[in-house]
């Protein structure tokens, strides 16, 4: 075999190598977003059309392959938390907050209960759920720096009430519809602001 020819077979590997890798990564996601929040690697091998052997030849184990998904994901969802310019008073301000952020949080159910569900076991989604939160607590105090203002019990106590956590029990547990959801979260929010 001549040069040429070994370095296109090394390329045409590769290629193939990395369709896999993305078919595997793919293939977690839609079976997170069908309501499997914990799929197993025989499940993921199987959407993804390869054998369970390759799958573990692209990612050592799921801690791997979780934080591949995670990698992937936030590259099409991290414009969902990016909001516009805050303008206007602090009621207005936290409503066109939340508006931005239900719609986040409605739109990554699956995902972040995904990640909730299996962060015990990955140090890697530990890691960037721990990330992903400060973000969001950054994102908030920009929107309402009226929080430096507030004693510590109280900033944290607004930081809870605009949580992935809060939304999911409004809409989830008790069952709010998202406009009742977004006014119960503002309620809680401005009750604290105000006090």
């Amino acid at each position: 075999m001549d040069n040429d020819a070994q370095i296109e077979s090394i390329d045409g590997r590769r290629k193939r190598s990395a369709r896999s890798s993305a078919a595997i990564i793919a293939a977690t996601l839609t079976l997170i977003d069908n309501g499997n929040l914990s799929p197993t690697a025989r499940q993921i091998a199987d959407e993804a059309g390869v054998g369970l052997r390759s799958f573990f030849r692209h990612f050592n184990d799921m801690d791997a392959l979780l934080e591949a998904v995670d990698r992937q994901a936030s590259k099409h969802y991290e414009h969902l938390f990016l909001l516009p310019k805050p303008d206007g008073d602090i009621e207005t301000r936290l409503s066109d907050y939340i508006d931005a952020l239900s719609n986040a949080f409605e739109r990554l159910k699956s995902p972040m209960l995904s990640v909730q569900f299996q962060m015990w076991q990955s140090k890697a989604l530990q890691k960037n759920w721990a990330r992903n939160q400060r973000r969001l607590r950054s994102h908030l105090e920009k929107w309402a720096p009226e929080l430096f203002a507030l004693p510590q019990a109280h900033r944290e106590a607004v930081h809870a009430a605009a949580s992935f956590d809060m939304w999911h029990r409004l809409r989830h547990h008790q069952k709010l519809s998202i406009s009742d959801a977004r006014e119960a979260m503002l309620a809680a929010m401005l009750g604290v602001l105000k006090d």
